[in-house]
This record gives structure tokens, sequence and C-alpha cells, in this order.
């Protein structure tokens, strides 16, 4: 028999609901208390795992299509999945910068040589391609070796996470995986574009300068970049852009250099045109003006302007047309592509507020232009 002390302290009639509800109370607080860092963790690594599946399939997927698009435009005597799978793994050291004097040419020297075995290996692969189907390879390989780099990476420190059981290293990951979904999102969309040889958004400042030049003689001024004299608003204007309609962005910062010193400096202004991301909010396909080189990647261009701007006095004006990340590797949208009257609109604007009748100025189409003839 319970002594009557005890039994006042147990639950009776109604209490015994609200009685087991305080034990589970009391037992999860002290589970969580002592093991939530841990849950919080499965939780987590869960979630990623998850993305490495997606981004796994999207590395696959791209690797199929460069083997099957390689095999059909190059008609290879061998199995062309090795050498693939090489060039996937391909990188670029970037030279030392302890001492920056002569750095610029140090990476333009590197990156002409990453050029150079790029397409190389490309004709390897593909022998029977023309020199248009050998650069719309080249960026589709890239776009595929973009997704292995960025799944390797994921995969590198979701192993190193849950190796080392480190909170932190999960949750950083965990929160820039959206960012880094939707850049291998937009890679994984550039494959069909490259494959098909179709305009991308980057191609926009291209598609610019190819409107300009239409129905004029071309003269290749800088590797792989053509350049025609077009007379707008009674200026004489220099119209350069990559050579389409392959996948390229050639030199153009070396054609500007060119012209620039070619005409002794007397260019009254130049004109940069080139996709620009948008900020969220913003509609793709917004026309943007300001004041700078335009061009962008790893700066090697955009010296070689700045540097000969700066000793001709010669102003440098920029019009951007706004896109997403996934719009810049994809195929043209319907927004972009309406844009490019616009900014010829504004382009002749600045020329007549900026120049006088009989000046000589620059207009330079910057951007991937593939699909996009001159």
């Amino acid at each position: 028999m319970i002594p009557p002390q005890i039994s006042q302290l147990l639950p009776t009639g109604d209490n015994v609901l609200g009685w087991v509800f305080q034990i589970v109370f009391f037992v999860f607080f002290i589970v969580f208390m002592f093991y939530g860092q841990r849950i919080q963790i499965y939780i987590i690594i869960r979630e990623i795992q998850g993305s490495m599946m997606r981004l796994k399939f999207m590395r696959d997927e791209g690797r199929k299509m460069a083997i099957k698009t390689v095999k059909e435009l190059g008609k290879p005597s061998t199995e062309p999945a090795q050498r693939v799978d090489q060039f996937l793994e391909y990188f670029a050291i970037s030279p030392v910068n302890l001492d920056p004097a002569g750095i610029i040419g140090r990476l333009e020297h590197v990156l002409d040589v990453r050029d150079v075995r790029f397409k190389d290996d490309v004709r390897l692969m593909a022998p029977q391609a023309n020199d248009t189907q050998v650069n719309n390879l080249e960026n589709m390989l890239e776009a595929a070796l973009a997704l292995n780099i960025i799944y390797k990476i994921i995969r590198h420190y979701y192993i190193l996470g849950k190796k080392t059981f480190s909170l932190y290293v999960i949750m950083q990951l965990q929160m820039v995986l959206p960012l880094i979904m939707r850049e291998a999102e937009a890679y994984a969309s550039a494959l069909k574009a490259f494959k098909d040889g179709q305009p991308i958004g980057d191609g926009a400042g291209a598609l610019v300068a190819a409107k300009l030049m239409r129905g004029h003689e071309k003269t290749q001024i800088a590797k792989d970049v053509v350049m025609v004299k077009v007379p707008i608003e009674g200026r004489t204007a220099y119209v350069l852009k990559a050579e389409g309609p392959g996948a390229n962005v050639g030199k153009p910062g070396e054609a500007m250099k060119r012209i620039i010193e070619e005409n002794d400096g007397k260019i009254a202004l130049t004109i940069v045109v080139d996709a620009g991301l948008k900020l969220e909010g913003e509609k793709p396909g917004e026309v943007a003006e300001g004041i700078g080189v335009a061009i962008g990647g790893p700066g090697v261009e955009k010296y070689k302007v700045e540097e000969v701007a700066l000793k001709h006095k010669v102003p440098v004006n920029a019009i951007i047309i706004k896109e997403d990340i996934g719009d810049a590797v994809s195929p043209m949208r319907k927004e972009i592509s309406d844009a490019i009257d616009e900014a010829i609109q504004r382009i002749k604007r600045l020329i007549l507020e900026r120049s006088k009748e009989g000046d000589n100025v620059v207009i330079a189409g910057i951007g991937n232009t593939i699909g996009i003839g001159q």
C-alpha cells in the first residue's frame, strides 16, 4: 500500500495527461540539451546530401553531353571519353604575386598558354570539327569542367564536415550552398547553348557591335577580334567585337589599345558595351550607363585599356545590359535581346553629347560571341 504522503504526489484523474506531458517535455529538454548540436548537424548534413546528389547529376550529365557532342561533330577514330575526363581535371596556376610588378604580363602568358592548350586538345578529340565547332566545343567542355570543380569542392567540404563533425564547417557550407547551386545550374544550362551554338546572355555587347557593323567591311585588329569603321552621327566609329559565330571572347583590350595608338591617341571617346550582373529586384534587360572599362574576366584586357586611356587621356564610358548570373551563360532571353536597340540609342546619344563632328570614337562590344556573326 502506497503511503499517503507519496500518493499525494502521483497524478489522479484529469491530472494524468498533464503529468505525462511534463515528463515528455522534460525528456526532450534533456535530450536536446546534451545532443541538440549533434541532431542539428545530422539535419544539415541530410540537406547538403540532397544538393550533392543534384550536383553530381549535373556533373555527370555535362560529361555525357560533352562526349556525345565530340563524337557527333569531331568523328574521332578512338573513344574520346578518356581525353574528356583528362580535360575536366585541367587547372591553371596563377603567377606569383609577392612582387606584383609585371604580374599582368605573366598572367596573360598563362592565359594564352591555357587557351592554346585547350584548343589543341579539342582538335585532337574532334579532328573533323571546323574552327567554329572547335570554339563551341571548347566552351562546352569548360562549362563541364566548371561543374566538375564545383562538385569536387562541395564534396570536399561535405566529407570534411562529416569527418570532423564540426558544426561550423557544415553550417558555412549550408549557408553558401544556395548561391553555389544557382551558379552550377547556370553552367548546366550553358552546356546546351554551347552544344547548339545559340547566343547567350553574355553576348549582349557583341550583339550590339554586330548590329552596328552590319554591311561594312571587317578587318582583324587583334587575336580573334574584328573591327570596322562606321560613320555614326558625323563621327568615325571604330566598332569591334570578338570574331563569331563560334564561342569566342577574343582580346578586346588589345584591339582597343591598337586602335588608340594607331590614331596617336586622337580618340574623343571610347564606349565599352557589356552584359552586367543585375541586383535582385532589378529587371533583366535594363540598360545603365557608367564610367570605366566594362570588361570582366581576370583583368588583363581591362588593364590594357586603362593604361592606354590614361597615357592619352581618353575618356572611357561604359554601357551595361543587366542580367542574372544564370542569364549570362544561358540562351539569350527576349528581354536582353530587346534591350540591344536601346543600348544603340544610348551609344548614339553619348556620341552626340561627348564628341564633336569629325571626331574618332571607339565602340567595343564585349562578351562571348557564340551564335553571333559580324
